[in-house]
């Protein structure tokens, strides 16, 4: 080369070394275990919140338990934003959960029936309790795949895509609500 830096029209540069394989075959395993346990993080943080929409079955006062179970989700969505560093928006995040919550006839109509029927005494309270613990807790567990779903897949609060998401949700509606009985099972 000539005596400065920049190679002459006639000189080309040296091609850059590529990393030998072994170094690449490192970092895909490293960047691979990293997402298995962001992901796994995820899927355990999804369980945690289940289990606490569980307990708002517990609240004897009707709607004060939806207000609490819909704080539980939007947290939920929230911390799995923050595990996949996607900028969190409460207004978008509260109108998908309130999109995908809407498309479930059994969560729609079951969710206020059976918080308000906590109002008779004894029967009431009970299937009440029962009903709010199971559907809130299976429809959060659902909530909550969907968008770690979403967000592993590279997607963002403004990409989310209801309509697909609604197909999906009543699935793992169903899986969420065979969550639960397990690990109600499983404590009682």
């Amino acid at each position: 080369m000539a005596s400065t830096d920049k190679p002459t029209t006639f000189e080309k540069e040296a091609p850059a070394k590529e990393a030998p394989a072994t170094e690449t075959l490192q970092g895909q395993e490293e960047a691979l275990t990293l997402r298995m346990k962001r992901l796994d993080k995820a899927h355990n943080s999804i369980k945690n919140y289940t289990m606490g929409a569980m307990t708002v079955g517990l609240v004897p006062l009707p709607l004060i338990d939806l207000a609490a179970l819909s704080a539980i989700q939007l947290k939920m969505v929230h911390s799995a934003a923050n595990y996949y560093d996607v900028p969190f928006s409460k207004n978008i995040a509260k109108s998908i959960i309130g999109s995908l919550l809407g498309s479930s006839i059994a969560v729609t109509l079951a969710m206020p029936v059976a918080s308000f029927i906590k109002l008779i005494p004894v029967l009431g309270q009970s299937s009440g309790t029962i009903s709010t613990a199971l559907i809130g807790s299976a429809s959060t567990y659902a909530i909550g795949k969907i968008f770690v779903e979403h967000f592993e897949s590279g997607g963002t609060f403004l990409d989310f895509d209801e309509e697909k998401a609604k197909e999906h949700f009543k699935g793992l509606y169903e899986e969420g609500r065979a969550f639960v009985a397990s690990h109600k099972a499983a404590t009682a």
